[in-house]
């Protein structure tokens, strides 16, 4: 038990960023970002939650990993996403998820500036 908590402390990953997306959105964003990396994520029994699970990575038979959104923190119109997991493998790719979701967001703020300079009339 020992070995397997010293494992999962190694490998753990817990970041928060702040974007302008919604809730919705970002959740959407997660779920889809891992599912397609073949980890199982979903819903969670709390609004604004998703859950991630995975197989067997390292020394841990298996990984979990915890997605949440608030919205409006701070400003309107923002959203603060926290992930939580960890895993030989879930770590990076959440970290990659982070990038992801920020990259995400970027290009969202860039097109929204773009359409509001030049408006289709």
């Amino acid at each position: 038990m020992r070995a397997i908590n010293e494992e999962m402390k190694r490998t753990a990953f817990q970041k928060k960023a702040v974007v302008r997306l919604t809730p919705a959105e970002c959740l959407a964003f997660a779920t889809t970002f891992l599912n397609e990396r073949g980890y199982r994520a979903g819903a969670a029994a709390r609004p604004n939650q998703v859950f991630v699970l995975g197989k067997a990575e390292g020394g841990i038979p298996r990984v979990t990993g915890e997605i949440a959104a608030r919205a409006n923190v701070g400003k309107a119109g923002t959203t603060l996403v926290t992930i939580d997991g960890f895993g030989e493998r879930l770590g990076p790719t959440l970290r990659d998820l982070l990038a992801a979701l920020r990259a995400e967001n970027k290009a969202r703020i860039a097109a929204k500036s773009v359409a509001e300079r030049h408006p289709t009339a």
